[in-house]
């Protein structure tokens, strides 16, 4: 691989204007396909499998016509102080904003709060639902336009209005905080290679990276059912390491000059070296991407399919557009041990010794003392990880909202005017075709209901037009994401299973909070496969890499420290609310479901990137001769610093993310930034080089017959230095 890689740079280097060419051609085709493409709105959301779907889907078809999985707008007015909802005046108003209501083209039906006895008993509270032909997600922005109206008119007639549902769902922003991000990433090039084009390299081809991916992704986002936040994802993982992959390369390019090499051979040997590592690295990264898949949640499908392409665009620019951008630069691009006169350094005096760098300092000290630094950083992380024992998992709902919002607000006010489980209503429906006495089941199965614990309000049930199917409304006591709430839906289905026994009916639950909790234990049974499945696949790359079992190995239980240390670090802040007014979290409750899984695949991922970028270069000097613990040592002097420039510059563009108004975004972003740093300083740059020390040549075994089976990837480059007869006269090559 590294022989084709070093071609590949020097092609790139000597054709920049062809390659450069080929991506602004790129770039101009996808953005022209984005800006043509029809607008799509959020992605449709379901979720195969779940006994929640099913009744959707049976009602669809028992139902015909009734939008099952429609969007729901509540409107609750409040009267003001002293006043009620039955007063004429307000009545008048409330009943011409339903009129108003009613005259949309994707609504259903628009219930009048007087007939359907949707006012408080103490008359100040009610509320008019609306029933849309689509979902919340496909919704056209018109109707929603018309629904915040017809809420402002009757405001101005003195009514508290506010509206909940899901027919409001906001386009997530991220604010300003993105553009900090990149900056700060602009800052850390900039103090990493002292040079204003150096720097701008990665920059430049991390932003055109990103941009043919997020907009293939909008261009492909009507005809693939794709939301906004698979875009948002993708940019915020394209642009991590989209910088990453070509600061790297940009590293050894600077360190190939430092050995007297000419700027075309310097690409060559960049690209074929650390170039090999972003491939592996890469490939980590979309394999746990990709791995999304086995939960079999479409929208997370379509998120992880989506990011891992915008990865792929990522390596394969730094590997063309690096070298070729490299061409342009020429001079203005200083070997590794000069600066320009950006930082005002000089070039390094000529006969005196070279200091000892931070990193080379670091990992000597490691090394001394390895046992006493492996045993900090376990029990730090152990530490941090201890919040992740009282993980709570759940899907937010208008409650999780902050109090900013209308949705927040006609939350509270139904909670006050009609009790907390009235937010999160239960579906139930009873399909007794196959039974002898529909009527009968459907009353049995109401009476079975309301001997249940938390049972507030169970309505009588509603045929359809064939009398074969009903559906019964079930109001809990407590609110949609409590425990107690989880144990009803869980209580109605077994009390369901008993009825089918008896009767041969299906009894099914539904509704927004019975979705949320079949998603929440969907995504719990999917996540130890997933683990095996992505953590297998990846050990098995690495032992290829490394052509080791130990390195794999130890790889893969730091990761698994680190992760557990940012859920330990996300339950404190989104679930206990630890700095919540500095995250900017008004609202704390359960973390959502996905946040677990998905953080186990991208922190996968990315902890993979510093392993292998890190470790290749101790390998690299200890088949070259050099003692484990001096290999250990090497790699640091030549890799801690752009490993550290690469995480905090991976830390300050997740961290951007966290100024998001989407929930979900803001915790991926904080979720991501602090495994990073986990990760990066604490497991790669402590954990991972004393546990080498300790282990010595043994962490470089491979059994013989593994060693004759596997392919020989050549990461390190040894083919390139065999063939320039590079290699040093004083130094053998070590078998591993």
């Amino acid at each position: 691989m590294a022989t084709f890689l070093y071609k590949l740079g020097r092609l790139s280097f000597r054709r920049r204007h062809f390659v450069a060419l080929i991506w602004v051609a790129l770039l101009t085709l996808a953005g022209v396909g984005a800006a043509s493409a029809p607008a799509a709105g959020n992605s449709s959301f379901s979720i195969p499998g779940t006994e929640a779907q099913k009744a959707f889907d049976l009602l669809e078809q028992r139902f015909p016509g009734t939008s099952a999985d429609g969007a729901t707008a509540r409107v609750v007015f409040k009267a003001p102080s002293g006043e009620k909802m039955t007063d004429p005046g307000n009545k008048a108003t409330v009943q011409e904003t339903v009129k108003e209501l009613s005259d949309g083209s994707e609504v259903v039906r628009v219930t009048d709060p007087y007939q359907a006895k949707a006012v408080s008993k103490d008359g100040t509270i009610a509320y008019a639902q609306v029933s849309y032909k689509v979902s919340g997600m496909e919704l056209d922005d018109t109707a929603k336009d018309a629904l915040k109206d017809s809420a402002q008119d009757a405001r101005k007639a003195g009514l508290t209005v506010e509206i909940g549902g899901d027919a409001l769902q906001a386009v997530p922003h991220t604010g300003s905080s993105e553009v900090i991000g990149i900056a700060v990433a602009a800052v850390v090039l900039v103090i990493t290679f002292g040079s204003l084009v150096a720097a701008g390299l990665p920059l430049l081809t991390a932003l055109i990276g990103v941009g043919i991916g997020v907009s293939a992704i909008t261009g492909l986002a009507s005809a693939l059912d794709l939301g906004t936040t698979t875009s948002t994802l993708a940019m915020m993982i394209g642009l991590a390491v989209g910088i990453d992959y070509a600061l790297f390369i940009v590293s050894r390019y600077r360190a190939e000059l430092a050995e007297g090499r000419e700027r075309e051979e310097a690409a060559g040997r960049a690209v074929g070296t650390a170039g090999s590592a972003v491939v592996f690295a890469g490939l980590t990264v979309v394999i746990a991407l990709v791995g999304l898949s086995v939960v079999n949640i479409p929208m997370l499908t379509k998120m992880g399919i989506a990011a891992a392409g915008t990865v792929a665009i990522a390596v394969l620019i730094a590997l063309t557009m690096i070298p070729a951008l490299l061409g342009y630069a020429g001079r203005k691009v200083k070997p590794m041990g000069e600066k320009g006169k950006l930082l005002g350094r000089a070039k390094k005096e000529q006969g005196r010794p070279a200091k000892p760098n931070l990193g080379t300092r670091w990992a000597s000290f490691v090394v001394r003392r390895p046992l006493a630094v492996l045993l900090l950083g376990v029990i730090g992380l152990g530490a941090a990880a201890v919040p992740a024992a009282s993980l709570e998992l759940g899907l937010p709902d208008d409650g999780s909202q902050p109090t900013s919002t209308t949705q927040r607000r006609a939350y509270d006010l139904l909670s006050e005017g009609f009790g907390p489980g009235f937010n999160g209503p239960l579906m139930v429906v009873v399909d007794a075709k196959n039974s002898d006495d529909p009527k009968a089941v459907f009353t049995e199965t109401g009476d079975e209901i309301k001997g249940l614990k938390d049972v507030v309000t169970v309505t009588p049930a509603q045929p359809n037009k064939a009398g074969d199917t009903a559906t019964i409304t079930v109001v809990p006591g407590s609110k949609p994401s409590s425990v107690t709430t989880e144990n009803l839906v869980h209580g109605i289905r077994d009390a369901g299973a008993d009825i089918k026994a008896d009767t041969d009916a299906n009894v099914l639950v539904t509704g927004s909070t019975a979705m949320n909790i079949d998603v929440s234990e969907k995504l719990n049974d999917a996540l130890v496969p997933y683990l095996v499945l992505v953590v297998g696949l990846a050990f098995l790359l690495l032992i290829v890499v490394f052509r080791s079992i130990l390195v794999p190995l130890k790889a893969a239980l730091g990761f698994l420290l680190s992760v557990m240390a940012a859920l330990g670090a996300v339950v404190a802040v989104f679930q206990w609310g630890w700095l919540s007014g500095l995250m900017g979290v008004e609202q704390t409750g359960p973390v959502m479901s996905m946040m677990p899984i998905f953080m186990v695949g991208v922190v996968f991922g990315l902890a993979m990137d510093y392993e292998v970028f890190l470790v290749t270069r101790m390998r690299e000097a200890y088949v070259h001769g050099e003692k484990p613990a001096q290999a250990v040592v090497t790699g640091f002097r030549h890799g801690a610093r752009v490993v550290t420039a690469a995480a905090v510059i991976m830390m300050a563009v997740f961290a951007g993310f966290i100024g998001s108004s989407e929930s979900m975004v803001k915790m991926i972003g904080f979720g991501l930034a602090i495994a990073v740093f986990f990760d990066a300083f604490v497991v790669r740059m402590a954990i991972v080089p004393a546990v080498l020390a300790l282990l010595g040549r043994k962490a470089w075994w491979l059994p013989r017959w593994l060693d004759r089976a596997l392919p020989n990837v050549d990461v390190e480059g040894e083919g390139l230095r065999a063939a320039s007869g590079d290699d040093d006269g004083d130094r053998e090559l070590v078998r591993v």
